[in-house]
């Protein structure tokens, strides 16, 4: 028997790759609408975005980032292996780009009357990782 093997026929966990200049540039106070335009396919960016519009109150903005981040966000999935279900563990930083852009289309979504969504976001979270932290 195999150490690590699901037994159960389950996808094993997608794990992103880092994403080191993003994090390294927003971490150094860069300007997010900077980065998302020298790396517009990294999610974290786009998360980034997403939140401080959220945080001043712009919605629709930080849905429209939101959504960007997360078709982003599964592109990278399938190029690192996703099948378009399994395990995506927020515990591995790289995932959190993407965790954090659902999370925040979810969150647009229930504001703005888009129920069905963000329900379907909700499951998906959940699918992803439960132990996502609601904010």
């Amino acid at each position: 028997m195999s150490i690590g093997v699901d037994l159960l026929g389950g996808p094993p966990p997608t794990y992103l790759p880092a994403d080191d200049i993003v994090v390294a540039a927003i971490a150094a106070g860069a300007d997010a609408r900077e980065v998302a335009m020298q790396h517009p396919t990294s999610s974290l960016a786009w998360a980034v975005l997403s939140d401080d519009a959220w945080a001043d109150g712009q919605v629709i903005e930080s849905y429209a980032f939101a959504r960007v981040g997360y078709h982003r966000g599964l592109d990278a999935l399938r190029r690192n292996g996703w099948k378009g279900h399994g395990p995506v563990p927020w515990s591995h930083e790289p995932n959190q780009g993407f965790l954090r852009c659902l999370r925040s289309l979810g969150r647009a979504s229930a504001t703005i009357g888009e129920t069905d969504e963000a329900q379907r976001i909700e499951a998906f979270l959940a699918d992803c990782d439960p132990s996502i932290p609601s904010a």
